[in-house]
C-alpha cells in the first residue's frame, strides 16, 4: 500500500480517536503564538518606522552636492512611490537696515511626504499664547514661511516684505516646526521656507554656492527597499542615502532596543510552544507502541516504520500550522484593532513573511522533536504484543530532545534579528536546560535516599516521583523552561522596561546652546537662575579638520561609504574633559587618570564613529583648527548612550592640549513647556547663540517606548496561552499511566480522596522544582540580556523567586488536581480488562 496513503489514513483514524488533539492543541497554539507575534511585531515596527519617519519628511531621503538627477524621481514613481523635492542652503534676508544668516529651504509641492509643517500666529499682548495650526501645501510664489527667529531678528510682521536675495518677498506665516528640522541637527540657524518656483528670481544659486539638493520619497516599505537598492548602485560622489536611522542616532537606538524587546517577546512564545509540543510528543509516541508492535509482526521493517510516521507528522504538521496562521491573523487584527484605539496609531497592514515564518516554525519545532524520538518507535519489539511490560531504551529519546533543543536554538537565531541576540538566549535556555537537568536528577537522588514513613499523600506522592524519574526530570524541565520564559516576559519584562524609560526621563534636555563665548557663561548661569532653571554643565567645543591618519594625508578616494567621506569632508567638533561622562562607557583602551602617566596627546573616540572612518586604538590622528595644527593619539573607544539627549562628541582630548585654541561652549537644558516663553528673551539678550530645539525628537521617542511597552503587554496574553498549554501537555502526558495506576490502587482498597492527595503532593513538588528553576533562570537570563543585548543595568528582584515558586506550585497543582479528575472517575475494571 502506497506509504502516503496508508499515513493519510492513521491521521484520520487517530483523530477520530481522539490521539491527536493534545498534539494538535499544542502545535495550533505554538504556531498561532509565534505567527501572531510575528503579524504583531511586524505591524507595530512598520507603524514605529512610519512615525519615526515623520522626522525626516519621508522614508527616505537622497542629498546631493548638485541636483539630483531627474531619473532618480522618475524610476520612483515607476514603483508606485511618492516624491517630492527641496533646496537647501543659507543666505542673508534683510529686513530694513537689519540683516540676519538664515537657512533658506525652497519647497516642492507635496512637502512633507511624512509629518506635519505646523504654523503659528506670532504671540501679542493681548494674547501671549500662540494658535498652532497645520499647513495645507507650501508657501505661494512670491511669499515666505519664516520662524520665530526670523520675526524677532528683523523684527517683522506678517504682511511685511522682506528681500532675499534679488527678489523682495512677503511674510505670510511664521513656522512652528518642520518634521524634518530637528534631523541630523540640519539647518539650525534662523529657518525660512519658500516655494521653489521663487528660487529663479532670487538669484542666489551661483557657482560655488553651499548648496544641499534633496529629493524624498515614502510609500510602502517594499517599494522604499527597492529604490534604495537600486540608487545605491548609481549614487555619484556628493550623493548619499539617508534613512531616519542614520539621520538621528537617538531613534535609531530606539527603534533598535524597540526591535530588541519584541523578539524577545516572540522567543518567549516560541520557548513555550516548544516545551508543550516536546511533552506532547512524548505522550503520543507511549501511545503509539503497541500498534508499532503489531505491525512489527505483520511484516512491517524500521525503514518503513520511520517513512510511515515522518509522513504521518508532515500531514500533521502542515495542517495545524496552516490552522495557527489562520487563527495568528484573525487574532493579531483584533490585537491591532485594539492597541490602535488604545494608542490612537494606525497600524500598516503586516506582510505574508509572518505566515511564512508560522508555517516553518510549527514544522521546524514538530518535527525538531519528533523525528529522533521516531528512531524508538521504529525499534519496538514485535514480542512487547505479548509482553506489554518490555519498554524502550531512552538513548533516542534523550539524543531527540537534545535535537529538538538545536533546532530551537537556530530558531532563537532567527527570530531574535540579532545574531548577538540568538546566540545569547540560545546559550542562556541551553545551559538553563543542564542545570535544570542536573539540578533535578539530583534531588530526585535525593528523594531516592528518602523513605518517609507511613501511607501518607507525602509518602505516595515522592513515592510516584521516584518510581517515574525520568519523567518527572523532563516535565520539571519542560515546565521550568516554559516558566522562565513567563517569568521572563513579566517579572523582568517590567524591569527592563522601566530602565529603558528611565534611561530617557521626562525632564530629559530638549534645548541644545551652541556658540556659546566664554566671557557668556556667567551670564548665561544668571540667567539660568532668574527663571528657575537649574544650571546645566557647559562644554568646550573646538572646530578642527581631520588632516592625517598615522601621518598618511586623508584623502576621500580611500572611502568608498557615502558616511565616510562625509564625516571627513566635514569640520569635526572637539572637546575635552577630566572626567568621563555618566552615558559614556570605555569599550577599549583606558581612560586618562592619575594613575597612567599623563600625555598631553590622549584622544578618546566615539566606538562608532571609529568603525566608519576604520580607527583603531594607537592610530594618531592630525587637525587643523583656527589656532593651527595638532596631532594626538586614540588611547581609548567609547560606546555613547545616545538615549540621554545630554551633550556628546565623537572626539574628546586629554585636557591641556586645546587650552590655546579658540574655543566656544555647548550646552543643554531642559525647558518646561511653561516657559517657553523665556526662549524670546534669551534670544534678545545672546542673538549670537545658535539655539537647537530636539523637543519632538524625545517626543517621539518617548512615544515609541510607550508603544512597544503596550506591544508586548500585549504579546504576553500569548505567550500565557502557550503556557497553559504546557502545563495541559504535562499533566496529559502521564495520564495512562495514572489511569492504570488508579485502577491498581482503588482494587486493593485505595479511596478517590487519598490518589487525590499523592498527586496534589507530585504535582506541588514538581511545581516547586520547576518555580525554582524558572526563578533561577529568569534572574540570569533577564541580566544577561539587560547588560549585553539591550546595554541596560538590570537588577533581578527577589520578589522573583517567591512569585516564581509560588505562582508554579499553585498552578502546576491547581492543573493537575484538575486534569486528573476524570482519570478517578474510570471504573477499575473496565480499565484493567483493557
Amino acid at each position: 500500500m502506497n506509504m502516503i496513503r496508508l499515513s493519510l489514513r492513521m491521521l484520520l483514524r487517530d483523530w477520530r480517536a481522539g490521539e491527536l488533539y493534545i498534539l494538535t492543541l499544542a502545535l495550533v497554539i505554538a504556531v498561532s503564538s509565534v505567527a501572531t507575534v510575528s503579524f504583531f511585531s511586524d505591524r507595530v515596527q512598520k507603524a514605529l518606522v512610519l512615525e519615526s519617519n515623520q522626522l525626516l519628511g519621508g522614508d527616505l531621503l537622497v542629498t546631493s552636492d548638485s541636483p539630483v538627477p531627474p531619473s532618480y524621481a522618475e524610476h520612483a514613481k515607476q514603483i508606485g512611490l511618492r516624491t517630492t523635492h527641496l533646496v537647501r542652503f543659507p543666505s542673508m534676508v534683510s529686513f530694513g537696515d537689519n540683516s540676519l544668516l538664515t537657512s533658506i529651504k525652497a519647497v516642492a509641492p507635496g512637502y512633507p511626504l511624512r509629518g506635519e509643517l505646523k504654523l503659528a500666529n506670532p504671540p501679542t499682548e493681548e494674547n501671549i499664547a500662540q494658535s498652532i495650526r497645520i499647513a495645507q501645501g507650501i508657501p505661494k510664489p512670491g511669499t515666505v514661511w519664516v520662524d520665530e527667529k526670523v520675526v524677532n531678528a528683523l523684527k517683522v510682521t506678517l504682511g511685511d516684505k522682506i528681500e532675499v536675495g534679488a527678489a523682495e518677498m512677503t511674510v505670510m506665516s511664521m513656522v512652528e516646526s518642520e518634521p524634518d528640522h530637528s534631523v541630523g541637527f540640519v539647518s539650525m540657524n534662523p529657518r525660512l521656507l519658500m516655494n521653489e518656483k521663487d528660487l529663479a528670481i532670487t538669484q542666489l544659486i551661483q557657482p560655488g554656492s553651499r548648496i544641499n539638493y534633496q529629493l524624498l520619497v515614502a510609500g510602502d516599505e517594499t517599494q522604499v527597499r527597492e529604490f534604495r537598492h537600486w540608487v545605491k548602485d548609481r549614487l555619484s560622489p556628493g550623493e548619499r542615502i539617508v534613512s531616519i536611522q542614520e539621520a538621528r542616532p537617538e531613534i535609531r537606538s530606539a527603534l533598535d532596543r524597540a526591535g530588541k524587546f519584541l523578539n524577545l517577546a516572540a522567543l518567549a512564545s516560541v520557548v513555550v510552544a516548544a516545551a508543550a509540543i516536546a511533552l506532547a510528543i512524548r505522550r503520543f509516541i507511549q501511545r503509539h507502541l503497541d500498534g508499532c508492535a503489531v505491525m512489527r509482526c505483520l511484516g512491517a521493517t524500521e525503514s518503513d516504520l520511520l517513512r510511515l510516521y515522518s509522513y504521518y507528522f508532515i500531514m500533521l504538521g502542515l495542517a495545524a500550522s496552516l490552522l495557527g496562521c489562520i487563527f495568528a491573523v484573525l487574532t493579531q487584527e483584533f490585537l491591532s484593532y485594539w492597541l490602535e484605539e488604545l494608542i490612537g496609531v494606525t497600524l500598516p497592514l503586516p506582510s505574508t513573511l509572518p505566515a511564512i515564518q508560522g508555517m516553518l516554525t510549527g514544522m521546524v519545532l514538530l518535527l525538531g522533536f519528533a523525528l529522533p524520538p521516531l528512531l524508538n518507535l521504529r525499534q519496538v519489539p514485535a514480542l512487547r504484543v505479548i509482553r506489554r511490560d518490555l519498554e524502550l531504551a531512552n538513548m533516542h529519546s534523550l539524543a531527540g530532545y537534545g535535537f529538538g533543543i538545536v533546532i530551537l536554538s537556530i530558531l532563537f537565531i532567527w527570530k531574535a534579528g540579532s545574531f548577538k541576540l540568538g546566540i545569547m538566549i540560545m546559550l542562556g535556555f541551553l545551559l538553563a536546560v543542564i542545570f535544570f537537568g542536573l539540578f533535578g536528577w539530583l534531588l530526585i537522588r535525593l528523594f531516592l535516599l528518602t523513605h518517609p514513613p507511613g501511607s501518607s499523600p507525602w509518602s505516595y506522592g515522592l513515592a510516584n516521583i521516584r518510581r517515574r524519574a525520568i519523567p518527572s526530570l523532563v516535565q520539571a524541565t519542560a515546565l521550568g523552561l516554559g516558566l522562565m520564559a513567563l517569568l521572563t516576559l513579566t517579572l523582568t519584562r517590567n524591569d527592563l522596561l522601566q530602565d529603558w524609560q528611565a534611561r530617557l526621563p521626562e525632564n530629559a534636555p530638549n534645548r541644545f546652546l551652541v556658540n556659546v563665548q566664554p566671557d557668556q557663561q556667567e551670564r548665561l548661569m544668571v540667567f539660568f537662575d532668574e527663571h528657575a532653571i537649574p544650571r546645566p554643565k557647559v562644554f568646550p567645543m573646538v572646530r578642527g579638520r581631520l588632516l592625517e591618519i598615522n601621518d598618511r594625508a586623508v584623502n576621500l578616494e580611500d572611502y568608498p561609504d557615502p558616511r565616510a567621506k562625509q564625516l571627513i569632508n566635514r569640520e569635526f567638533n572637539l572637546s575635552w574633559t577630566d572626567t568621563l561622562q555618566p552615558d559614556n562607557e570605555i569599550v577599549a583602551g583606558h581612560w586618562w587618570s592619575e594613575e597612567v602617566i599623563p600625555s598631553e596627546h590622549e584622544l578618546s573616540m566615539e566606538e562608532g564613529f571609529a568603525e566608519t572612518l576604520g580607527l583603531k586604538l594607537g592610530d594618531r590622528l592630525s587637525f587643523y583648527t583656527g589656532g593651527g595644527d595638532f596631532s594626538a593619539t586614540i588611547t581609548s573607544l567609547r560606546k555613547v548612550d545616545w538615549d540621554t539627549f545630554q551633550v556628546n562628541f565623537f572626539a574628546v582630548v586629554r585636557p591641556g592640549l586645546l587650552d590655546n585654541y579658540p574655543a566656544s561652549y555647548v550646552t543643554s537644558f531642559y525647558l518646561p513647556p511653561d516657559k517657553i516663553q523665556i526662549m524670546q528673551e534669551l534670544t534678545r539678550i545672546f542673538p549670537n547663540f545658535l539655539i537647537i530645539d530636539v523637543a519632538s525628537v524625545i517626543e517621539r521617542v518617548q512615544n515609541m517606548i510607550g508603544q512597544v511597552t503596550h506591544a508586548i503587554e500585549f504579546v504576553f496574553l500569548f505567550t500565557l496561552l502557550a503556557g497553559f498549554a504546557v502545563m495541559y501537555a504535562a499533566i496529559a502526558s502521564t495520564q495512562d499511566e495514572r489511569i492504570y495506576e488508579a485502577a491498581i490502587f482503588r482494587t486493593l482498597g485505595a479511596r478517590k480522596q487519598q490518589l487525590a492527595r499523592a498527586w496534589a503532593v507530585e504535582f506541588a513538588v514538581l511545581g516547586a522544582l520547576a518555580g525554582f528553576f524558572a526563578a533561577a533562570g529568569a534572574s540570569v537570563l533577564g541580566y544577561l540580556i539587560g547588560k549585553y543585548a539591550l546595554h541596560i543595568t538590570y537588577s533581578p528582584s527577589p520578589w522573583i523567586w517567591v512569585i516564581g515558586v509560588l505562582v508554579s506550585i499553585i498552578s502546576v497543582t491547581a492543573f493537575g488536581v484538575i486534569g486528573t479528575r476524570t482519570t478517578l472517575s474510570q471504573p477499575p475494571l473496565q480499565v484493567l480488562r483493557k
